[in-house]
């Protein structure tokens, strides 16, 4: 598979350097992710961040190294700093190469020496491997390599007075234990020097952007240092929450082919050959993951900071886990949340994981039953099915009698919530912007959707499904009457009773209609669904996703940055979003009837990621982008819903490979 790659033009100033990010998993929700010169711009960077035994939440450990080599007087740093009012040292001026496959692998050169460097995580440890192949073309040269650590949720800042380190020197390390608990350690084949001292004043560009706090200090217990030979020498570094004192470079170099390995195996197993549908895949691998705690499988929404989250885990399934045909994993996944099913309702998040659900949603249910379907279309595997039928009956059972927070069927068969329960759920204080309590577009076509759904599944089981029937009909009856808004020649987002209990319907165009159309059981008349692709077309789509607001609403916010409260009031009200894309395709491939010409026009626009997987995380799919030109990436560097989204409407509506 070829990788992404950069040349030094990338790297020509620290500004451009910083605008593209990497980040690579361990599948159990640790990671290790900078820019790709070296220099971290947010909390959450750091070469091993990792969820401790009994820690709360995810660390930073490592959070970078900074490598020289001295020959005679001359010091060639290559590590990058933002400090206050100045960039210290400037070491991307010394990267030649950037490339990404399928790991994170840095050229440096000088007249002096080269230096190949590659970045990669153990699969299922929180442990990280630096590798070097150093060509030194002078005598005398000594290498230096000085760790700078930390042991911070990576949510926030510390400073050198709230924390301290003990160390004890190993045989090929150092262990480190930091006062508040987090044990962890280096090793190498280089020779280890304690030398303890603290670095103030680290600047992160982007949390200054975000009105967050930015500034910190790390510790540096020591170095490794070394004497280069003329030619070619090996080294390397690992950072690990377990005992890495005996790890050797042969055992390192096998982890790393250990891994590509299984990379390749991914896509091996995947049957997909299509080199765009490649690079998506390969973004998807960092998502699903192994709860610390509890080994069940899971899917982390998004990277960097969020956890598990049941409705971005459903709506993100088909395409990180069954276009990859991972079966056994969804199937767990779908399990796993079964289990956790309480009075119809799939938990909406795990805050931190092995953290306990909450579950504040009324799609996310709805979603589930959606994607067991879904599973099943790829594997008919009619044992899983009889295995959650109980949960698909008792989420359809309290939907239609009532449940938590308002949810439950009105008379005229559709479904109302409370406030805050959709997809569009920011809040700024404790005031949603925008609130939607009422009987929602969307929710009330994936209700008809979990129907339908339900009673085809029970059909295969032999089950009476009779009154899934009629309560699909009940609704077919009346989705339109309620929803359809004849001047927009398109949906109403939303219909609810105001404290008087007059009716009023939201005519503000927004995407979630478009499930309307995209979803394997619609109730819409073709003229219908084909008047609501065209104005979802004509108010919301971008290059990169689907506007959560059409431009003319006085509401509209065209650009999502600043900080907290500016960002949540632009979140869902204007600001596009890439997996909308996928509802979006299948609905214009249907409305126009399969032909050629909607073919090659989805094929363009969801090709258009190509450039931007060359731009902000590396490799993947942010997680919003700007309604207005020129559409700036945004929030989350890597979006699970996001990149399963592209890659499942690209295979199946495009390439056109379906269960």
């Amino acid at each position: 598979m070829s990788g992404i790659k950069f040349g030094a033009d990338s790297f020509s100033t620290y500004e451009e350097g910083i605008k593209k990010e990497w980040i690579v998993g361990n599948g159990l929700g640790g990671y290790a992710s900078s820019t790709v010169i070296g220099a971290n711009t947010r909390t959450y960077h750091g070469l091993l961040v990792a969820s401790p035994e009994k820690s709360p939440g995810r660390f930073v450990l490592l959070s970078s190294l900074d490598e020289e080599i001295s020959i005679n007087e001359e010091v060639y740093r290559l590590a990058t700093h933002k400090y206050p009012d100045t960039v210290f040292p400037s070491g991307f001026n010394y990267i030649s190469k950037f490339i990404l496959v399928p790991f994170p692998l840095w050229v440096y050169q000088s007249g002096d020496f080269t230096i190949k460097k590659k970045i990669f995580m153990v699969h299922d440890s929180n442990t990280t491997c630096i590798l070097y192949d150093i060509r030194s073309r002078r005598e005398g040269a000594l290498l230096r390599i000085f760790p700078l650590v930390n042991s911070r949720n990576f949510h926030y800042t510390v400073r050198s007075g709230e924390l301290s380190f003990s160390q004890k020197s190993t045989p090929a390390g150092v262990k480190l234990e930091s006062s508040n608990g987090c044990n962890f350690s280096l090793s190498s084949n280089l020779n280890y020097h304690s030398d303890p001292k603290w670095y103030y004043n680290f600047e992160y560009d982007i949390e200054k952007k975000r009105r967050l706090n930015f500034q910190e200090d790390n510790f540096n217990p020591g170095y490794f240092e070394i004497k280069l030979k003329l030619g070619t020498s090996h080294f390397f570094i690992a950072a690990s929450t377990e005992d890495i004192s005996s790890l050797t470079l042969e055992q390192v170099e096998e982890f790393y082919t250990r891994e590509t390995y299984r990379q390749n195996l991914l896509t091996f197993n995947s049957r997909l050959t299509e080199p765009f549908a490649l690079k998506l895949l390969r973004a998807t691998d960092p998502f699903i993951v192994k709860n610390p705690s509890s080994g069940e499988n899971t899917v982390i929404a998004g990277y960097h900071w969020f956890s598990d989250w049941g409705r971005d885990t459903m709506i993100s399934m088909p395409g990180l886990l069954l276009i990859p045909r991972r079966f056994e994993e969804a199937k767990s996944i779908l399990k796993n949340f079964s289990r956790h099913c309480k009075r119809g309702l799939i938990p909406n998040a795990f805050l931190a994981l092995g953290g306990e659900p909450i579950y504040n949603t009324v799609d996310a249910s709805l979603w589930f039953i959606h994607t067991v379907g879904r599973y099943f279309a790829y594997t008919k595997d009619f044992l899983f099915i009889s295995d959650v039928w109980d949960t698909l009956e008792e989420i359809i059972e309290n939907y239609r009698k009532g449940t938590d927070f308002g949810i439950g069927m009105d008379s005229d068969y559709l479904i109302q919530q409370g406030p805050q329960l959709t997809w569009m759920d920011a809040k700024i204080g404790e005031q949603a912007v925008t609130p939607r309590a009422g009987k929602a577009c969307e929710i009330n076509a994936l209700w008809y959707n979990a129907l339908k759904t339900t009673s085809n599944l029970g059909t295969h089981l032999g089950k009476n499904i009779s009154s899934y029937e009629t309560l699909a009909a009940g609704v077919a009856s009346n989705f339109e009457n309620v929803f359809w808004n004849s001047e927009t020649n398109c949906l109403f987002d939303l219909v609810y009773n105001d404290e008087t209990g007059n009716e009023i319907k939201d005519p503000a165009i927004r995407p979630n209609q478009i499930f309307a159309v995209s979803l394997p059981y619609t109730v819409l008349s073709p003229e219908k669904e084909k008047a609501i692709v065209d104005r979802v077309e004509k108010d919301l789509l971008i290059p990169f996703g689907l506007r959560t607001l059409s431009t003319d609403n006085p509401l509209y916010k065209g650009h999502c940055h600043g900080d907290a409260v500016t960002r949540d009031a632009a979140y869902h009200n204007g600001t596009a979003w890439p997996w909308l894309l996928g509802a979006y395709v299948k609905a214009y491939r249907k409305v126009h009837n399969y032909s050629k010409e909607s073919l090659e026009d989805m094929r363009a626009l969801l090709q258009g990621f190509d450039t931007h997987l060359k731009a902000a995380g590396v490799g993947t799919i942010s997680e919003i982008f700007d309604g207005d030109y020129p559409y700036t990436p945004g929030g989350c560097i890597a979006q699970a819903w996001s990149v399963a989204e592209i890659l499942r409407a690209y295979v199946e509506d495009v390439l056109g490979i379906k269960p």
